[in-house]
């Protein structure tokens, strides 16, 4: 059985009138831990996006466990994959209620989330009482770790990180990337123009444009 999850085929995409990838081509297995490396604005949080049907390819198809990734799927897609944006504004009002409405929607309901909430906490460096403050009162660091900490409460083994260690302390990045390294059955799609990530376990994609070395 074929370990295939993701595979972007020819992937064209324009932008503001110039093209930014064409015949783009990329296949994810499972267990992949894949860093996409580039300079900025060469397209690298696009690919992340293209695969949740937040923005949509000029041609070329993008498959999600061998099925093209489409309208009618792209929602089951979603439930099965943890997505940290570096726009790490996701609501506002108290940490404790904003995580709380993300495990009532139908498909996170009944999940038991507040005992492994606290020891992510721990292990990332905040404090308990950080649940009762305001979300929008935390600072870009406090917040990137809340986002992440949902991710994982989610209990998904697919993770797309776009940025997710940019407002850390070489510490705290260091955490990040160690916690997301230790499970060898999660399959990681990850940008960053954060050296913290260079590792063994880590494969490199180079994307710049419509350029690619895998």
């Amino acid at each position: 059985m074929s370990s295939e999850l993701i595979r972007y085929k020819d992937i064209c995409v324009d932008f503001h009138g110039s093209r930014l990838f064409s015949n783009f081509n990329l296949t994810v297995n499972l267990g992949d831990k894949l860093i996409l490396k580039g300079r900025s604005g060469s397209g690298k949080s696009t690919l992340l996006k293209i695969l949740l049907g937040i923005l949509r390819v000029d041609d070329g198809e993008v498959f999600y466990r061998g099925k093209k990734v489409s309208s009618s799927n792209i929602w089951d897609i979603r439930k099965e994959i943890a997505y940290v944006s570096q726009d790490t504004d996701i609501g506002e009002g108290i940490v404790k209620d904003l995580i709380n409405e993300i495990f009532s929607f139908d498909h996170n309901r009944g999940r038991k989330y507040h005992r492994k909430r606290n020891s992510l906490l721990e292990y990332f460096g905040l404090d308990r009482s950080i649940v009762y403050k305001k979300f929008e009162g935390l600072s870009g660091g406090e917040k990137q770790r809340i986002c992440i900490i949902i991710s994982v409460l989610l209990g998904k083994e697919i993770f797309l990180l776009d940025e997710v260690t940019s407002a850390l302390d070489p510490e705290l990045k260091e955490k990040v990337v160690d916690f997301f390294l230790e499970n060898e059955d999660w399959t990681l799609l990850v940008v960053s123009h954060d050296n913290t990530w260079d590792r063994v376990a880590m494969d490199e994609v180079f994307v710049d444009g419509c350029e690619i070395n895998a």
